[in-house]
C-alpha cells in the first residue's frame, strides 16, 4: 500500500478514471423507480450496476488499476484474491488488456461463480483454489505476488481502485438535473462507498452520503465508533458481496470524515428486500445490492419529498440461493416459526393439535420426527407459516391453553442456526 499524498484521492483521480474506463464498461442507467418513490413520498433513483458488463460495479475499480499499470509489471501479470464480483472484474480487465492473471478463490467458491471468472478471463486468467475462506485465498494470493513479483490488486483499499468506483458518483450527479439530498451506497470493505463519498462531497457537500452495512458485518461502523480500524471476530457470511472482517486502512479515513452516517441492515430484511425488487420491480439483485434500498426504512421520515439516490450494487445473485432467501426474509418479518413439539402419547393428539391450535389462516410447512425408530414417542420439528405477523400471539395462547410442549427454536441461537 503506498503512503502519503499517493494515498489520497481526489476529484482529479475521479475524472481521469472515468476517462479511461470509457473503453470497457457501461454507463449504466439511473433510473427513477416508480414503485419505491410512491412507497416512501419521495423521488427514489435506482443507480443500476447490476446491469454492469459482469453484472457489478467492481469491473470499474479493477480495470482503472490494471489499466495504470507499467509495461513491465504488465507483462509480469497480476494476482487477486476474491469469492466472487471482483474476481470477475480482475478476470474481464485481463482479457480486455491482454494481461495475464492469477486468480485465487476459497475452495468453497459456488462453481457458478468460478465458471463466470473463467468465461470472463479465457485463456489470459488462471483460477487457482486455495483453502475454506476468503482469508485463506489471500494469504496465497500475497505469497504468489512475492514468488513472481506480481502487483496484488486489492478488492478495495486502494486509492485506483476507490478513483474507479467513484465514478459511479460522477455519472449519478451528471444524470440529474440537481443534486441529490440523499446517496444510499453499500459498505463491504469500503472502496465503493469512499469512492462514491469522495466525488459527491467535492461537487455537492449539501449531499448526505449514508453508507449501509448488513449487521452481521458491520466492520465500518465498529471503526468509526472505535476511531481505528479493527478486524471482527465473527461475521454472518450471508450477504457475501459485503461480509468483511475489516475494512481498509485508506477506505476508512475516507469514510470517516465523508460519510454521513452508517447504518446496520439485518440479513432479514436485505432478503426481503431482494423478494421484492423481483416481485415488484422485475430486478434481480445480490444480497449486498439490495442494502442502500433496505435502509430507506430507517430514513422514512428524512427522505419524505426528497431525492434519493440508492446503488444497487450488483446482480450476481445464484437462483439456488431464492430458497434460502426467502426463509430467511419470512422469519426476519415475524411469518415463519420453528417449534420442537412433544406431543402427548395419546391417539388423536397430532389431529388435536391441527383442529385446535393451528388457526384458519396457519399453514404448517415442515414436519419431523426427530427419532427414526419409535417416532411418535419423540418431538417433532413443526415449521409454521402466518398469514400475518399479528398471528403469531394467539398461536402462543392456544399452545398454551392446551397445554403443548413446546421449544420456540427462532428464539434458541444455536439450535435456530443448525436448523437454518
Amino acid at each position: 500500500m503506498r503512503d502519503g499524498e499517493d494515498r489520497i484521492v481526489g476529484m482529479e483521480d475521479i475524472v481521469r478514471a472515468h476517462h479511461v474506463l470509457r473503453e470497457v464498461i457501461v454507463r449504466t442507467p439511473l433510473q427513477l423507480d416508480a414503485v419505491l418513490s410512491a412507497k416512501y413520498g419521495c423521488n427514489v433513483y435506482l443507480k443500476r450496476e447490476d446491469l454492469q458488463i459482469v453484472r457489478s460495479f467492481k469491473i470499474r475499480g479493477a480495470y482503472n488499476m490494471i489499466r495504470s499499470l507499467s509495461a513491465e509489471d504488465r507483462a509480469k501479470g497480476i494476482v487477486c484474491a476474491s469469492a466472487g464480483n471482483h474476481a470477475q472484474g480482475v478476470a474481464y480487465s485481463c482479457k480486455a488488456l491482454g494481461i495475464k492473471g492469477k486468480v485465487f478463490m476459497p475452495s468453497t467458491t459456488p462453481n457458478q461463480k468460478i465458471k463466470q471468472v473463467r468465461r470472463f478471463g479465457g485463456e489470459f486468467v488462471e483460477v487457482i483454489l486455495k483453502g475454506d475462506t476468503f482469508d485463506d485465498a489471500y494469504d496465497e494470493a500475497l505469497q504468489a505476488c512475492i514468488d513472481h513479483s506480481m502487483t496484488l490488486i486489492h478488492p478495495f483499499d486502494e486509492p485506483r481502485i476507490i478513483a474507479g468506483n467513484g465514478t459511479i458518483a460522477m455519472e449519478v450527479m451528471e444524470n440529474l438535473d440537481k443534486p441529490a439530498d440523499f446517496v444510499f451506497v453499500t459498505i463491504g470493505g469500503g472502496g465503493l462507498a469512499a469512492g462514491v463519498a469522495t466525488y459527491i462531497k467535492t461537487v455537492s457537500p449539501s449531499t448526505k452520503v449514508i453508507g449501509v452495512e448488513p449487521s452481521g458485518a458491520a466492520s465500518m461502523s465498529e471503526a468509526i465508533e472505535r476511531g481505528e480500524v479493527v478486524t471482527l471476530k465473527e461475521i454472518n457470511k450471508f450477504v457475501d458481496g459485503a461480509a468483511v472482517k475489516r475494512v481498509g486502512g485508506l477506505t476508512y479515513d475516507i469514510c470517516a470524515r465523508h460519510l454521513d452516517d452508517v447504518v446496520k441492515v439485518p440479513e432479514g430484511k436485505a432478503c426481503t428486500t431482494i423478494l421484492e425488487l423481483y416481485n415488484e420491480n422485475a430486478i434481480v439483485v445480490e444480497p449486498a445490492g439490495s442494502l442502500p434500498i433496505a435502509a430507506l426504512d430507517m430514513y422514512r421520515d428524512q427522505i419524505r419529498g426528497k431525492t434519493v439516490v440508492c446503488i444497487v450494487s450488483g446482480g450476481n445473485n445464484d437462483i439456488d440461493r431464492m430458497q434460502e432467501i426467502k426463509e430467511r426474509s419470512l422469519i426476519y418479518e415475524g411469518l415463519k416459526h420453528y417449534f420442537m413439539i412433544n406431543f402427548p402419547q395419546r391417539a388423536g393428539a397430532l389431529k388435536e393439535f391441527l383442529a385446535e391450535v393451528l388457526g384458519p389462516d396457519d399453514d404448517i410447512t415442515r414436519f419431523e420426527y426427530t427419532k427414526k425408530n419409535d417416532k411418535e414417542n419423540g418431538p417433532a420439528l413443526v415449521g409454521i407459516e402466518l398469514f400475518q405477523r399479528e398471528d403469531y400471539e394467539p398461536l402462543i395462547e392456544r399452545m398454551k391453553q392446551k397445554g403443548v410442549d413446546y421449544t420456540e427454536i427462532n428464539k434458541e441461537p444455536n439450535l435456530f442456526n443448525m436448523l437454518i
